[in-house]
């Protein structure tokens, strides 16, 4: 009798037996399933123009939202202008102001294997040295006296005096970021290329068609969160319209971006229902510049007739659809030092036609076109040929200022061209943005000031230029938080009274996505890219 119990209660432990592991080994199938499902996931982007050459240390063609990807900082920028440590554990700054030591993170690695230490970053740095004057709008890079690398995890720099925004310069997404030694050519110099894109960062560049796509795959030896989705891609498609299409057919899962579709487009997927659609808080300012060294230009009366002869607010509700704010500082206020009380150049038709009056462009009789010196007042105003919304602006320029007597003549560039054309000086009226958060406003002033990127040039007409550049270099020596805010006060006050600048918005990304795609956050650096967090959740 006991020893049929037994067998009985064998029998049972036996069958359990059966049953909990046939459940492990389906829990086991289960999830090593949603592991393999998780590394399937593919996530879908557009972007207007090829991705370029992923090289860190230069810039166009090469686009800063995938060189982020595969790049990182020593400093990170977040939230309300924080600088957090990334590459970088924790700095030190000497009391003069001129040493920082830097303690690098610990165990982190390339995406090759590779180690990151301090030599690696010294000879980054080395690289982005031996090329200084392709930098100089950096201003921390014209201070720079010397690199060391003191151990395996301490960095440390020199500079030839302080400069107070160093650290927040370390946050940008080019040129001081790390690449590999696998990745350098074999003289060393980065400038004319790289042998591989291989970075610190969560992704890696692991298919690529020129002018067609670009295929991300998770970086396995990262060190911090990974990203959610296995791959990323980013297809290049140049016009606005087509990517809309190519979204609504699904063949996209975001669309991300400034100026990479129209705002009736936005409006339009969003009041459908159909997509999630996010705005982006202003993040910089949509203004013209006006070269004062051409001849026309460099009169005070006809750079004020220009601001005052076009309905500014009719503009950015009509082109942005009131999604954009109209902007009369050159920069918005939400930026360190530039809280500052100006008097708008409002609309006023009248006031326009009688200051170039004054500055003796007449209209003569059965001409719609002001004349002086029998030359007619003609201008040539440039625009970024990709960018969805600088064309109907600047055809809406082109109506208005007709209207006093103005002939503007509007032309269309591709994005190299069209940087080439402001580095050169070359241009009459130029569509351009200040650079945002982390840039601003130190970079702002620092262009001002510095020769070689377009916008120094643009206003060596102007008569107190030697002055502006003077107050520049004491507002980045200051070690006095009043007095740096007396000098930026000064500084683009002065760049407000003399025209130079016309702000008309104040710019917003715009986001458009699937429904099942979560996890989309707009980053807190202009240039960053958001994909880290992306997710696909059907629901």
């Amino acid at each position: 009798m006991a020893a049929s119990k037994s067998k009985t209660l064998y029998l049972i432990l036996l069958i359990l037996t059966i049953i909990l592991a046939g459940c492990s080994k389906q829990n086991a199938v289960q999830n090593n399933g949603a592991g393999a499902a998780q590394e399937d996931k593919t996530i879908t982007v557009s972007w207007p123009r090829d991705i370029g050459t992923m090289n860190p240390h230069v810039y166009n063609p090469s686009q800063l939202i995938a060189q982020s990807m595969i790049y990182e900082p020593l400093v990170s920028y977040k939230a309300g202008g924080k600088l957090e440590p990334h590459l970088a554990e924790s700095w030190e700054i000497s009391k003069d102001g001129k040493e920082y030591i830097f303690k690098l993170r610990k165990n982190v690695k390339f995406s090759d294997g590779t180690a990151f230490n301090a030599a690696i970053v010294k000879k980054n740095f080395d690289a982005i040295m031996k090329n200084s004057k392709n930098h100089s709008w950096l201003g921390f890079i014209n201070e720079l006296d010397k690199t060391e690398a003191v151990d395996e995890n301490t960095f440390k720099m020199t500079l030839k005096k302080p400069y107070y925004p160093t650290i927040q310069e370390l946050s940008v997404v080019r040129p001081v970021r790390f690449l590999g030694e696998a990745g350098f050519p074999d003289d060393g110099d980065t400038s004319k290329s790289v042998k591989n894109p291989i970075g610190t960062g969560p992704w890696m560049l692991t298919n690529y068609k020129k002018d067609e796509s670009a295929e991300f795959t998770r970086n396995p030896n990262y060190w911090g969160d990974k990203p959610k989705a296995g791959k990323l891609v980013i297809k290049i498609i140049p016009d606005g319209e087509t990517r809309v299409l190519a979204f609504e057919k699904k063949e996209l899962d975001l669309i991300y971006g400034e100026g990479v579709i129209s705002m009736d487009a936005f409006k339009q997927l969003k009041a459908s229902g159909k997509y999630e659609t996010s705005l982006s808080e202003p993040i910089a300012t949509r203004e013209i510049v006006m070269n004062t060294s051409k001849n026309i230009l460099s009169d005070l009366r006809v750079r004020l007739a220009l601001h005052h002869g076009f309905n500014k607010q009719a503009m950015v509700d009509g082109v942005t659809t009131g999604l954009e704010e109209k902007a009369d500082n050159i920069l918005s206020k939400n930026l360190p030092y530039t809280n500052i009380d100006v008097k708008p150049l409002e609309y006023n038709v009248d006031k326009a036609k009688a200051y170039l009056e004054e500055a003796g462009w007449k209209l003569p009789a059965g001409k719609t076109v002001r004349e002086k010196d029998g030359k007619p007042l003609e201008l040539e105003l440039l625009y970024e040929k990709s960018d969805q919304v600088q064309k109907p602006m600047a055809e809406t320029l082109q109506a208005e200022w007709a209207a006093i007597g103005v002939k503007l003549n509007i032309k269309s560039l591709e994005l190299t061209e069209h940087v080439k054309r402001l580095r050169a000086a070359d241009f009459d009226l130029y569509f351009w943005s200040n650079y945002g958060a982390p840039y601003d406003p130190h970079s702002f002033i620092n262009i001002v000031a510095t020769k070689g990127f377009g916008i120094s040039e643009s206003l060596s007409s102007l008569p107190m230029k030697n002055d502006l550049d003077q107050q520049v270099k004491e507002a980045f020596l200051s070690t006095d938080e009043s007095k740096r805010q007396q000098l930026y006060n000064s500084i683009l006050k002065t760049l407000h009274e003399q025209a130079s600048f016309l702000p008309i918005s104040y710019i917003k990304k715009t986001a458009v996505y699937q429904k099942d795609l979560n996890g989309f956050v707009f980053p807190a650096n202009r240039d960053d890219n958001p994909f880290l967090g992306l997710d696909i959740v059907k629901k």
